[in-house]
């Protein structure tokens, strides 16, 4: 607990003080892996609650710490920490909220219509997915975590790089 004038230090959570978010990370962190070569793993951070007796406040965060919006599970009574898909589409969406905001660029974008991507639902399952351009229907583009799956199409009239 700390007061309002209070600058509460953010502490890196330790593996296995949440199982169940440290797993839905690991898939957060593939696509990561798969659609930002370089980037890093994001981790967890924590900081203690502002009311005694309430749970710690926990983000998503860069490599570096930095992280934007608002801590995991925001505004429930009952956090689903022991709900494996609920825990990822908490860190998929705090995730995304991260890289967006703090890199300034959308993640993750769709790799046949250059258009970021959103999170969504199917078949009870977190997934990304891309609204079309306009001229084609929304479409899931992969389950979160299975990015790295996903294979660029040849496109015939894109300009080829110089080497």
């Amino acid at each position: 607990m700390h007061t309002p004038f209070d600058s509460p230090t953010p502490r890196q959570v330790r593996p296995g003080e949440y199982p169940v978010v440290d797993e839905a990370l690991v898939l957060v962190n593939r696509d990561v892996t798969a659609t930002l070569p370089g980037q890093g793993p994001l981790r967890l951070m924590a900081l203690p609650p502002w009311e005694e007796g309430e749970p710690e406040n926990v983000y998503v965060t860069l490599p570096n710490g930095e992280w934007w919006g608002n801590q995991l599970w925001q505004g429930s009574p009952d956090p689903p920490r022991d709900e494996p898909l609920a825990a990822l589409a908490a860190v998929a969406e705090a995730a995304q909220d991260t890289v967006t905001e703090c890199l300034w660029q959308a993640w993750p974008v769709c790799s046949v219509h250059d258009l970021g991507m959103h999170l969504g639902e199917q078949d009870g399952r977190p997934v990304w997915r891309c609204a079309g351009a306009g001229r084609d229907p929304e479409h899931v583009r992969a389950a979160v975590g299975e990015l790295d799956t996903v294979h660029r199409p040849h496109r015939p009239n894109r300009k080829r790089r110089q080497k």
